[in-house]
């Protein structure tokens, strides 16, 4: 999964980025393109591990990528911070909320709800030149030959155009699935899933379990394909220095419950419609990633493309109920273990033994 990190200059991305992935960048580094991996916190399968004690223990991961700032009129031209979004499986907008002096806000003041619309004035304007570019050639393409699916085509973009013109982002169009996946080769912005992170300042840690209409966001928390966040880098910076009884205790001090990365990839996971199921065992415990509403053998290919093709019987358990009957063994006399077919859905927090062929 990827995650495409957009902001505002001065809005403290970078700071979030470094803070995600643990990476270090220097400050006055050069303004690039750089990714980083963050390992998604899993108590479940720390526990699995701590009962199976293995050799390995895998959590799942989760792709960073930030990029230089958002300018204003990025959205009119080949901007290659539009095209590194693009790739990306959801947009991680990064808004400020604190005033200094030192560093002032580029547009003079702080106003998170005006960043958004900025950020998303941009975005519009990329998928609009897109789509008019695309129905310019169909036109075209259909006036010399008129095929159907031609034709098709073109008349999903026209409207496709009417929405982004009157300012609708695709992901709250109304588009039907189809549709959706038919314009999915575009990578049309609008049509990413949107997290938006509320960065404060240091003075405002009562208001991180805040919501968005809380800071003048009105409610982004309800529009198809969005969640909010609510952080602060800056105290996240800090708390990543200490040795980790002391980062618990700071928090408790601030009352923040449960670190910025972990809620980050909760929000994420939501949003993307993503669970987790775990294998475990001697050699390793892991955790792997999966849609919500994966059939078991789709899910064996998560693992392996030869376990999906030689799919027998996936042998299914609750993670809990394994931790409470402590060994396999013990699970199948309580008949806790079952044998699940290949149009099972995976259910978030199972753990999965894959029968198959070789």
């Amino acid at each position: 999964m990827d995650i495409a990190l957009c902001g505002l200059p001065h809005s403290g991305k970078t700071t979030l980025w470094k803070i995600l992935t643990g990476t270090d960048v220097p400050e006055g580094a050069r303004v690039e393109t750089r990714r980083g991996v963050a390992k998604v916190p899993d108590d479940r399968l720390d526990r699995l591990s701590a009962l199976f004690k293995p050799k390995k223990t895998t959590h799942a991961t989760v792709n960073y990528v930030d990029l230089a700032p958002m300018e204003k009129g990025a959205g009119k031209t080949d901007n290659p911070i539009l095209t590194a979004l693009r790739t990306a499986d959801a947009l991680l907008c990064v808004l400020r909320l604190w005033d200094d002096e030192a560093d002032p806000h580029p547009e003079g003041s702080v106003d998170p709800a005006r960043d958004l619309a900025l950020l998303e004035t941009e975005f519009l304007l990329a998928d609009m030149d897109v789509a008019q570019r695309r129905i310019e050639r169909l036109e075209g393409i259909v006036k010399k030959a008129g095929k159907d699916e031609d034709k098709r085509e073109l008349e999903l973009l026209r409207r496709v155009l009417v929405h982004l013109e009157a300012e609708t982002p695709l992901r709250a169009a109304g588009l039907a699935a189809e549709e959706l996946r038919t314009l999915r080769g575009f990578a049309f912005l609008t049509a990413r899933p949107l997290l938006v992170a509320a960065n404060l300042g240091e003075d405002r840690t009562a208001e991180l379990g805040a919501g968005a209409e809380a800071f003048g966001l009105g409610d982004l928390e309800s529009r198809p394909g969005c969640a909010f966040v609510a952080l602060s880098a800056k105290i996240e910076q800090e708390i990543a220095g200490l040795p980790a009884e002391d980062a618990a205790a700071f928090r408790a001090d601030l009352g923040i419950e449960e670190p910025a990365l972990d809620r980050l990839i909760k929000a994420s996971y939501r949003l993307l419609g993503l669970i987790s199921f775990f294998t475990a065992g001697d050699d390793e415990c892991r955790a792997w990633t999966i849609r919500a509403g994966t059939r078991a053998r789709e899910a064996a290919g998560a693992i392996h493309s030869d376990i999906e093709r030689g799919f027998i019987r996936a042998e299914v358990i609750r993670w809990d109920q394994l931790l409470e009957a402590q060994t396999f063994a013990v699970a199948r006399e309580k008949a806790w273990l079952r044998l699940e077919g290949k149009d099972y859905l995976v259910l978030d927090g199972d753990v999965v033994h894959f029968r198959h062929s070789s």
